[in-house]
């Protein structure tokens, strides 16, 4: 390789956005370290192959520089979805521009490949941060005037079953005391949003978090039937987090899989670090990050109950009460970390988990 290569391959590979370079015949010249890390790659592989051998999870990818080729004009694709085996779907703008001889023949393409998805998450998760926000004084409202005359209503009706001699009147009762319990059960959870309860920081092993949530799983009859996989990475660090808030976490993410395969299916829990992007703290602390990915193989969710799926109170079930997620989503940013979810009908629901990894002292990990 010459020196002005070897310094071209320095600058392409110094750059954040995505760089592939194909021939006329739809094959890979080069390809820098960002492109690598998109389409899961690596440039010695990739060199010589077809673009659709090297972009074998996106078809459509191969097939938009196929189409520029053949065609010599120039497209331009904004947030197409990328899919990756090792890592959460990327979302990606995507330039694909003509090389032109000097006769004016289409000698090759250069893809641009513009990581959009850390940018639309930051979005989400301030979006999420604000509703949040907004729910928690909403809920602090809810919970000041509803709780004291539930009371009431709870002390009343249990003189009345107690007293009662009608079997009518004391079923009565005991139904309005049942719904009193049930309706003071919504209002706690509730005042999770109020920021009335306390993160209290340790040094966690996150596998010790996720056993304990399997363990809790296999005891309940939701569970039955279903396959549950460990997929954890054994050289991950402790991370500092509260360990009972994070089993919550998982526990409600879990359930939310084991109700949606409905007694057969796989539920898959992986863990890994997250080599992508850091998380920023709120004291502008850039520390690296921890992921946790469920991955159910149910029926999934069209795209408009993903994009609602954390708002409080909204539930496809007759049963549900809206909350599981938003909680979830809830004591996650209170770690700093992030939540997301990715799904599509007829290809499961995988839901990913981002923790930042710091020390107890305050520095990053």
């Amino acid at each position: 390789m010459s020196a002005v290569a070897r310094d071209l391959h320095r600058v392409l590979d110094a750059l954040h956005d995505g760089v592939a370079v194909l021939d006329a015949e739809g094959r890979v010249t080069l390809l820098n370290a960002a492109a690598c890390r998109i389409l899961e790659t690596s440039a010695e592989a990739a060199t010589g192959e077809p673009v659709e051998r090297v972009a074998a999870e996106n078809p459509a990818l191969a097939a938009l520089a196929r189409g520029v080729l053949a065609s010599g004009r120039a497209c331009v694709e904004s947030e197409r979805s990328v899919r990756r085996r090792l890592a959460g779907d990327s979302s990606v703008d995507v330039a694909a521009s003509p090389l032109i001889e000097d006769d004016g023949r289409c000698c090759g393409v250069v893809l641009v490949l513009r990581d959009r998805t850390l940018q639309r998450s930051l979005a989400q998760q301030l979006n999420g941060q604000e509703r949040l926000v907004a729910f928690g004084d909403m809920a602090a409202g809810i919970a000041h005037e509803v709780k004291n005359p539930l009371g009431g209503i709870r002390g009343a009706a249990e003189i009345v079953a107690a007293r009662a001699r009608d079997a009518k009147l004391r079923d009565a009762a005991e139904l309005i005391v049942r719904e009193v319990s049930r309706i003071a059960a919504l209002v706690d959870e509730l005042m999770v949003f109020t920021h009335g309860e306390d993160v209290n920081f340790a040094a966690v092993n996150i596998h010790r978090v996720l056993e304990d949530v399997l363990a809790l799983l296999a005891m309940d009859p939701i569970a039955s039937g279903v396959h549950l996989e460990r997929r954890f990475d054994p050289s991950l660090p402790e991370l500092v987090a509260d360990a009972d808030r994070l089993v919550q976490v998982f526990l409600n993410l879990a359930r939310n899989a084991l109700q949606a395969l409905q007694g057969s299916g796989a539920l898959t829990i992986s863990t890994r670090m997250s080599l992508d992007h850091r998380l920023v703290l709120e004291g502008g602390e850039s520390v690296p990050a921890l992921r946790v990915t469920l991955e159910d193989d149910g029926p999934g969710m069209p795209r408009e109950v993903l994009d609602r799926l954390a708002t409080p109170f909204f539930t496809t079930r007759s049963d549900g009460t809206g909350l599981g997620l938003a909680v979830a989503q809830h004591w996650v940013a209170r770690h700093g970390g992030t939540l997301r979810v990715e799904s599509a009908p007829g290809a499961g629901t995988r839901v990913i988990v981002g923790l930042p990894l710091r020390r107890a002292e305050g520095r990053s990990a």
